[in-house]
């Protein structure tokens, strides 16, 4: 696969990257904080207005320029390298559990524990971010395996509910391919139970062709 050439800006050094990236981790961690005690506060209304006032004035502080949507932030390699603000991945994203996502001999694994914000049925996850789970991890499996794709097909088995507040761990694997198609399965279980499966994917990515790629990313060159 053609892959956008997303490396920091030369003046950019790794010193400056890595400081950033550490404030935009501890900022995205007090985030996900305010997050959990925001959809589980049972405070009064007064309260609630009085934090939305507060919050409104740290959000005036977040000045500057605001990044477009089809530029890749500064402190992202992309593909296979941190994507900071990631939903899944991100430490800077409020709305990531995050996934530690490591190469396994045969593909990869993550963990992660989900939160009360990523509720569905009380007490456990909601089915959609089942799913936004194992569509990042069976991607990250496509580029550790050297065959970096977009998703086209997601089929999932929902076996168990997925408990909040427990490890859970993720796993990814590439099982085939066939010209720029790649088929990949996944899993996530607990950790304290990997045997069990909660819910199981057999998923479907592709690999653009160059004038496909130019299409979805005009902002970014292919590399050569």
């Amino acid at each position: 696969m053609h892959t956008p050439l997303t490396e920091p800006p030369a003046e950019a050094g790794a010193e400056s990257l890595e400081h950033r990236r550490a404030a935009i981790t501890r900022l995205g961690h007090e985030l996900r904080a305010l997050v959990d005690a925001t959809v589980r506060t049972a405070a009064s209304p007064d309260t609630l207005h009085r934090v939305a006032d507060g919050v409104r004035q740290v959000t005036g502080q977040l000045t500057g320029r605001r990044r477009a949507r089809t530029e890749i932030p500064e402190v992202d390699r992309f593909p296979g390298g941190p994507r900071m603000y990631s939903p899944v991945v991100g430490a800077g994203s409020p709305l990531a559990p995050p996934v530690r996502i490591t190469p396994t001999d045969d593909g990869v694994m993550g963990h992660c524990t989900l939160g009360i914000a990523h509720e569905g049925p009380p007490g456990y996850g909601h089915g959609g971010v089942s799913a936004m789970l194992l569509d990042e991890l069976m991607g990250h499996a496509c580029t550790v395996a050297g065959t970096p794709g977009m998703t086209v097909s997601l089929q999932l088995r929902y076996h168990r509910p997925i408990p909040l507040e427990t490890p859970l761990r993720l796993l990814g694997r590439v099982t085939g391919t066939d010209n720029r198609k790649v088929h990949v399965t996944g899993t996530i279980t607990t950790q304290e139970d990997p045997a069990t499966h909660l819910v199981t994917a057999d998923g479907v990515f592709i690999a653009p062709d160059p004038e496909r790629f130019r299409a979805l990313f005009p902002g970014l060159q292919p590399e050569t």
